[in-house]
């Protein structure tokens, strides 16, 4: 991922970018951290399990979501995010994880992926399948922080939504 207008491109894209997220993240995609309460994009997400304190460190926040995704999201889209039967990979750019455009297949996803922010408001509303909403903002964050990192991008600090919404994936 890259900040719009940046000069740096994707050889520094690990210290460019701050949010995601789930890849986004996605995420994934803004993540907590000063505004963790904040919902991602406009899906609102029903805070159904209480988490602790918002990391302090994108690492931290990765380490959170590294959890997270092993509950919520590989049985469907794989442990290693690099999907399956039941879902996309959420892992692997290149190889054409969150395409910019739905693929026509797609059931659920009808939106475009051009920032952090995108692939938040979809996860919230729609991950996990029949049971879109039931992780906290922080979590969904957390989550999309660890898919960014298994992307290869490292953050500064984690991300807040406000920098999500700046931040595009990149193609």
């Amino acid at each position: 991922m890259r900040q719009p207008g940046s000069r740096q491109g994707s050889e520094r894209k690990n210290v460019v970018l701050m949010g995601l997220a789930f890849v986004g993240a996605a995420a994934f995609a803004a993540f907590a951290g000063c505004a963790s309460s904040s919902q991602p994009g406009a899906a609102p997400a029903s805070p159904a399990t209480a988490t602790a304190a918002p990391p302090a460190t994108f690492a931290e926040q990765v380490a959170q979501g590294q959890t997270l995704y092993g509950q919520s999201c590989a049985g469907c889209h794989g442990d290693s995010g690099e999907g399956g039967a039941k879902a996309p990979r959420v892992v692997g750019l290149k190889e054409g994880a969150l395409p910019l455009d739905p693929p026509a297949d797609r059931k659920v996803r009808k939106s475009r992926f051009v920032t952090v922010a995108d692939v938040a408001t979809f996860a919230a509303a729609n991950m996990p399948p029949g049971k879109a909403g039931s992780l906290t903002n922080d979590q969904y964050w957390a989550i999309l922080a660890f898919d960014l990192h298994a992307n290869g991008i490292d953050l500064p600090a984690p991300l807040t939504p406000a920098a999500a919404q700046t931040l595009t994936i990149p193609r």
